[in-house]
């Protein structure tokens, strides 16, 4: 660090603390809007709930299966449009260098609830969001003779999320920082207050004072542990875990959607990844990665096989290589453990706000939460340095979900 780095104390409008989707977003939303906003991550950009989404920006059409439009499908309803501007240079976060993993998504039922579900579909409340595909225009996917349920398009898109991380990161990489926790540590004037400062230690023993106007926790699961260094006790932090499947084979054709089943929510998602091999890695979801969590690994990977079976009997899985991955949903607590119905930003102490997208697809939205709770706070762009801080170490990009994953 240069002499010039090792000034005691400096000043910035908004810290943020986290660097997975929702930290990136709102640094990107916040410097584009004139605040000296930074960001510090202690590990990889993206490396927790952010890499192992499945990158579906959805519209809440699967959250519409129990027969009626709920709060959460109308507040997100928007979201694929706003993703497809930001993809496109035209919104209000710059992804022209993210790559799509899909511009649409399907959704296809079983023949034995087949009429259930064109009575629903044909509905009001989906109309213009989805269409039923005739046979002729079926990806490769649904053109085995033996599928003989129905299959609907999607105005949805799927992102590859590392290359989403990485946009976001190179947007504003001046500004992301990595952090060692053994030598950092907030200051507070009394204990469950606000923060005076973030206190880090360098490699030399300096030690490098940063005040800003507003600290963002933004870390997903490491929400609580923030929380808990500055003995503030509310918001209240809820893990809801799934225990997804990996599957790599040789099938030539990639699959995005949601099989429908007897429940409100979809028996099984799948996502496609392309990996450098040229093989496909198949990333299941659904009802079968939340009731998966009170299986070991071969139990799970035992009732994914007959799941495949059952739903897509021509596609044969006989030399794939199987693995499984659990990860935590972060979210704020909710009254009887439900999924919230939006993104939550709220102010935790007198400078401290708490950030949960609580779904990839709602970072938008809560940018959107953020800086609205920052102006009806009058927090207005104030300090310009940054220069100050260009000693400190920087962190990597995630590595893929998959990655360090056993497979058999």
């Amino acid at each position: 660090m240069s002499e010039k780095n090792l000034q005691p104390e400096i000043h910035v409008d908004i810290t943020i603390i986290g660097g997975g989707i929702a930290g990136l977003w709102l640094l990107n939303r916040l410097r584009s809007a004139g605040y000296n906003a930074i960001l510090f991550e202690e590990n990889r950009l993206g490396s927790a709930q952010t890499i192992a989404s499945q990158g579906m920006i959805h519209g809440g059409i699967k959250y519409t299966l129990g027969g009626k439009i709920n709060k959460i499908s109308e507040i997100i309803a928007s979201m694929p449009k706003h993703w497809r501007a930001c993809l496109a240079g035209e919104g209000d976060v710059d992804l022209r260098r993210a790559s799509l993993l899909s511009d649409c998504m399907y959704l296809w039922s079983t023949a034995s609830i087949k009429s259930k579900l064109t009575t629903f579909f044909a509905s009001r409340a989906t109309r213009g969001r989805m269409n039923t595909v005739a046979k002729a225009d079926r990806p490769p996917v649904f053109q085995d003779k033996r599928f003989n349920g129905t299959l609907y398009r999607l105005q949805e898109i799927v992102v590859d999320v590392p290359s989403v991380i990485s946009a976001l990161a190179d947007n504003y990489r001046e500004a992301i920082f990595k952090i060692d926790w053994q030598n950092a540590k907030f200051l507070q004037a009394h204990i469950g207050g606000g923060v005076d400062a973030l206190q880090i230690k360098s490699e030399d023993g300096n030690l490098l004072t940063i005040r800003s106007q507003r600290f963002i926790f933004s870390a997903g699961e490491g929400n609580e542990a923030l929380l808990q260094q500055l003995s503030i006790k509310r918001p209240e932090m809820q893990r809801r875990p799934l225990h997804q499947v990996l599957v790599k084979h040789d099938y030539p054709f990639p699959l995005y959607g949601h099989c429908i089943g007897a429940s409100s929510s979809p028996r099984l998602t799948v996502s496609s990844h392309p990996l450098p091999d040229g093989k496909w890695l198949w990333y299941l979801g659904g009802s079968l990665a939340t009731q998966g969590v009170e299986l070991s690994v071969f139990e799970l990977i035992t009732k994914a096989k007959q799941e495949l079976r059952e739903l897509l009997p021509w596609i044969s899985f006989q030399h794939a290589e199987w693995g499984s991955l659990r990860i935590n949903r972060a979210e704020p607590k909710q009254a009887s453990f439900i999924l919230p119905d939006m993104a939550y930003a709220k102010q935790a102490a007198e400078n401290v706000i708490v950030a949960w997208p609580t779904k990839l697809t709602l970072t938008p939205h809560l940018a959107n939460e953020v800086l609205g709770l920052l102006r009806l706070q009058g927090i207005k762009p104030k300090f310009s340095e940054l220069n100050l801080l260009e000693g400190l170490p920087r962190p990597e990009l995630a590595l893929p979900f998959w990655d360090g994953v056993y497979f058999s």
